[in-house]
């Protein structure tokens, strides 16, 4: 049974960037990666918003960078699932599979899933013009047409945050209203950049060798079928914190992200650090969830530290 000071669940920018930390801290951290290591920003293709790139990155390139730079400082990487953890005592106990390991401290960066539609051609154009995350790549669609599935806030924030992008956004919604709140179903439904498309489903994200072309639509009232030409899909239904893990353990909201104590990374499991999409249901950006991550490393060595006073 291996045993070690810290234990990170996950990587990405969040698990890696307290990795880097840790281990300059001489805390030895242990990662498991989990069998995509990088998280979501491993399907994402130019990352141009992340300090230190000038020319922009690779989302995979970049998750490697940081890979290799906790690495260098001692970090032990292993590209593993936890599928189970037991937080009611300490050492606490991780399994991978069956192998059991214990740690003094935890730090769950285990990040979030954007929710998708499971239509034909969106895993396949993931990258290619399919796309959760407006803030991230709504700068590569600069006068083009673009669509936007949902109809809650985030669906209305993405919209209007693309039209300073793309010369025209259609927001395709399965009902005839919105979800979204009062001030954000105005803003969006004022806006001339914005056709709304109601009562209507997608059927399939269509492209080509150079990416998106369009979506195959269905309206649900007529039954009338129709092929609407966008070069962006932007998926805007919500995101799911990869928490299940933890259930019943550790606090979180009614989504599923975990609840962390004031501006700490504090969850109610004294020891166990949240860092990340896995606990920031607000911003869900690169760099904010390497802050977290360096947050979490500071937090879980000074715990550490006041553990052995």
């Amino acid at each position: 049974m291996a045993h070690h000071k810290v234990f990170i669940i996950g990587s990405g920018p969040a698990g890696y960037t307290a990795a880097i930390y840790a281990a300059r801290a001489d805390l030895k951290p242990y990662v498991a990666a989990g069998l995509q290591p990088g998280g979501q920003l491993t399907t994402t293709t130019d990352v141009e918003n992340f300090p230190g790139y000038p020319e922009g990155v690779m989302g995979p390139q970049m998750m490697e960078d940081l890979r290799q730079q906790a690495e260098r400082f001692g970090t032990t990487v292993a590209y593993t699932m936890v599928t189970k953890v037991d937080l009611s005592s300490r050492p606490f106990k991780i399994w991978e599979d069956d192998e059991e390991h214990t740690a003094d401290a935890i730090i769950v960066s285990t990040g979030a899933s954007a929710k998708y539609l499971g239509v034909k051609g969106e895993q396949e154009y993931l990258g290619r013009g399919v796309s959760a995350c407006a803030t991230c790549d709504g700068f590569f669609f600069r006068d083009q047409d673009i669509c936007v599935i949902g109809g809650g806030d985030s669906a209305m924030e993405e919209a209007n945050f693309l039209t300073k992008f793309a010369r025209k956004v259609y927001v395709i919604h399965r009902r005839d209203e919105l979800r979204a709140s009062k001030i954000m179903q105005e803003r969006a439904l004022k806006n001339p950049k914005i056709e709304f498309i109601w009562n209507t489903a997608v059927e399939e994200v269509t492209g080509d060798e150079n990416g998106v072309n369009g979506v195959k639509l269905l309206n649900r009232v007529t039954g009338e079928r129709s092929h609407l030409a966008v070069t962006g899909y932007f998926a805007a239904i919500g995101h799911k914190p990869n928490t299940d893990l933890f259930k019943g353990q550790l606090d979180m909201n009614d989504v599923g992200y975990l609840n962390v104590k004031d501006r700490s990374t504090y969850t109610n499991v004294e020891g166990v650090f949240a860092a990340g999409d896995v606990a920031d249901s607000v911003y869900r950006q690169a760099i904010t969830a390497a802050g977290m991550g360096c947050q979490a490393a500071i937090d879980a060595e000074r715990w550490l530290e006041g553990q052995e006073g």
